[in-house]
């Protein structure tokens, strides 16, 4: 193959297909838990936070709530992804030999906020939240009567962790954050440093993203046996969380996440009409099972 700008630009539009056909194909789930948030700067500030803007009998003036109360903010970072093929092997027309590579850049490149979004969420036990502690703890503050009260929004033990979300609303467990999406680029100028002194072409992926904790009160955390007694504990905690003032949230949890290793406990408790006794499952349908290896810590 004579190497001109057309045959580069041909090569660099089919590793591109390839990249582009394996990440619209790749299977994923963190846009089920997470709120999509587009980035216009280096960072991003969610004060609002912790703030439920419900109705209340107008009696008198307004009440104006402090959407800055909590300051809490997503910085973006940077990724990338980026492999080498050598001259000679465009020369020499090999270029098929390099489509598994590409497309497995496209797979991981697509399953990346993967990692990030159920990473946040396994990571919730010790990871901090906008309120100031874990983002699930047996101790966030709320104010009831003007008094501060503990809320939990977890399970303790020492089993493979599980959790329960609520999906159902504008706002979601975790934040993700895009500033730049993933973008697909190559270095083949013939007077580039790298290409004169290396005789190699670059192609890589590159993209600034985060995620973030959102609201705790949408989630539940377990690290007990998942059992349907915990299940329904776990139900009944989420949809007695409460804001501030201590009214009512309706939180409705709909969605379980769990590791491959909880997957059989998980398919018994949501899908099968029987118990292991044989009586109904009464549990049966009430969350849709999400099974990703990333929350396996």
């Amino acid at each position: 193959m004579i190497i001109n700008s057309a045959t580069l630009d041909l090569a660099f539009r089919g590793f591109k297909t390839v990249y582009t056909d394996a990440f619209n194909q790749a299977e994923t789930h963190y846009d089920k838990i997470a709120m999509t948030v587009p980035s216009a700067s280096r960072d991003e500030s969610y004060g609002w936070i912790g703030q439920f803007p419900q109705l209340r009998e107008w009696v008198g003036p307004r009440h104006v709530k402090n959407l800055a109360a909590y300051g809490f903010t997503i910085s973006n970072r940077s990724f990338e992804s980026t492999v080498s093929v050598r001259r000679i092997d465009v020369e020499d027309d090999r270029l098929g030999i390099f489509k598994p590579m590409f497309s497995e850049m496209g797979t991981f490149a697509r399953r990346h906020p993967e990692e990030l979004v159920f990473g946040l969420l396994r990571n919730g036990f010790t990871a901090r939240c906008f309120d100031g502690t874990t983002f699930f703890a047996e101790d966030h503050a709320i104010e009831v009567e003007g008094k501060n009260s503990a809320v939990s929004n977890m399970q303790t033990g020492t089993e493979d962790a599980w959790f329960l979300l609520d999906t159902s609303r504008a706002m979601r467990p975790i934040i993700w954050q895009e500033r730049a999406d993933y973008e697909f680029q190559a270095i083949t100028a013939s007077d580039d440093p790298h290409v004169f002194m290396n005789d190699e072409y670059l192609y890589g992926v590159r993209a600034r993203v985060n995620a973030g904790f959102g609201l705790w009160q949408l989630a539940y955390g377990s690290q007990a046996e998942l059992t349907a007694d915990n299940y329904a504990s776990a139900r009944a905690a989420m949809m007695d969380f409460r804001a501030d003032g201590g009214r009512i949230l309706g939180v409705r949890p709909t969605v379980m996440v769990v590791p491959p290793t909880l997957e059989a406990a998980a398919l018994q408790i949501l899908n099968a009409q029987l118990t292991a006794d044989g009586g109904s499952n009464v549990w049966a349908n009430t969350a849709q099972l999400i099974v990703t290896p990333y929350v396996k810590g």
